[in-house]
């Protein structure tokens, strides 16, 4: 039987980084009760921790069936709140018990493992120390925050440490006693279904676009952005290493780059946005999966000059641009009678991780594609010979996974949520 493990959310703005912790468990084989305080509600909504745990969420000690308030105690061989909030962790240490996460705190007998996030001040004040201090005490396990950036904008000690350390060591406190069995099935479970992603794309056939559009001014002036094409590129070369058929709609990618690749993959100049449109709309009938990877520009000039725009020595205006809304192809794709089984888009967005993700779970929801891979861009992040982090939500914007690291990982991560898609598309 699968161990029970329930996930307390404080009312944190890391809260939606729970959302990785209760996937990475359930993808280890573990049950999942998610119990968010009823202020966290106002970061992450009921539904999405519904719809990642599979199970009722509840908040108050009288929701439980039959006013059960202690049978979520009974049942959890673990209990791992993330993030746990300054406020938290004070009636934690208090013995408080008004909502139904404290209350199962307050009646439990199985471990309890708290991850802190808050600002610096916070952290570092003696009444927290203190608190965290006594909590150790009574053995609570206790991973201190990551030093950062934080919600604030400041940047310190105090933020939420990664989703996929507070799941290692849930995993590490669930494997004493009885449940070590289980958890032992659970991995070799998930390293079968690993290799069965990887065989989903034995034959599939994958368009993706890949780089950066340039919408032409004149003979020798474009609007442009600073996608290299590196993310794409890695995905073509994930993509054909697990088997598939690759079409790569380059746009303006430097050819040693493009060197990198199998000659076996298809390259496919496409310089500006319509030159995408027209080279992916041509070709969705004859594919499996598309993964939108180029920065394709929002907006182009009405129309390019036809001769240079040259500065006038004898006036000091400048000449103004008439720009018009390119064609979303991402979206174009999605309501197409020609959509393939797997659309894959990307959402690159500027400011603090939390805004981004926010941005990106609104894009998730407009544009309909099946997977959405959101990351952050801009102050030497996304563009280029980059490390980069991205996190995968599904077309109701729920959080899937989280990848961070070279840009050749996270492309492996991408390919194999695309290879568990198609297998269980063809099951």
């Amino acid at each position: 039987m699968a161990p029970t493990v329930v996930v307390g959310v404080g009312a944190g703005i890391a809260a939606y980084k729970a959302a990785i912790l209760v996937r990475a468990l359930m993808r280890a084989g573990v049950k999942v009760h998610v119990v968010p305080t009823p202020r966290s509600l106002d970061f992450v909504g009921r539904t999405t921790w519904e719809g990642l745990s599979g199970q009722p969420v509840l908040t108050g000690v009288a929701d439980l069936p039959g006013a059960d308030h202690v049978e979520l105690a009974r049942v959890a061989q673990l209990i791992v709140i993330a993030p746990a909030t300054a406020d938290l962790i004070a009636r934690l240490r208090s013995g408080v018990a008004d909502d139904l996460l404290t209350t199962s705190v307050l009646a439990a007998h199985c471990p309890v493992l708290i991850a802190p996030a808050m600002h610096s001040n916070m952290w570092t004040n003696p009444a927290t120390q203190d608190n965290v201090r006594v909590l150790r005490e009574r053995g609570v396990h206790v991973l201190d925050p990551d030093t950062g950036a934080l919600g604030s904008g400041d940047s310190g000690i105090g933020r939420l440490v990664d989703p996929e350390t507070i799941a290692k060591k849930a995993l590490e406190l669930l494997g004493r006693g009885k449940v070590k069995d289980s958890l032992e099935a659970a991995v070799k479970l998930d390293a079968a279904a690993k290799t069965e992603q990887k065989q989903a794309l034995a034959g599939a056939r994958i368009l993706i676009t890949a780089g950066g559009t340039r919408e032409p001014i004149d003979p020798v002036r474009f609007i442009g952005n600073c996608s290299s094409g590196r993310q794409g590129i890695e995905i073509a070369k994930a993509a054909f290493a697990a088997g598939a058929q690759v079409t790569l709609f380059a746009s303006n990618i430097e050819s040693e780059m493009l060197s990198e690749l199998d000659s076996r993959i298809d390259v496919v100049p496409a310089p500006s946005s319509i030159d995408v449109e027209e080279a992916v709309m041509s070709r969705l009938k004859d594919c499996d999966a598309l993964v939108m990877a180029a920065a394709i520009a929002d907006f182009k000039p009405e129309a390019a000059r036809e001769d240079k725009i040259k500065k006038d020595p004898d006036s000091t205006d400048a000449p103004i641009l008439h720009l018009v809304r390119t064609t979303d192809i991402l979206r174009s794709v999605c309501v197409s009678k020609d959509r393939p089984k797997v659309v894959l888009g990307f959402a690159a967005e500027t400011g603090t991780p939390e805004d981004v993700l926010n941005l990106g779970t609104k894009k998730a929801l407009r544009k309909g594609a099946d997977l959405l891979a959101v990351n952050r861009v801009g102050g030497g992040a996304g563009f280029g010979e980059v490390d980069n982090e991205v996190w995968l939500l599904d077309s109701a914007g729920l959080m899937l996974e989280s990848t961070k690291g070279s840009k050749s990982r996270v492309a492996q991560a991408l390919v194999s949520a695309i290879g568990d898609r198609l297998a269980r598309l063809s099951r």
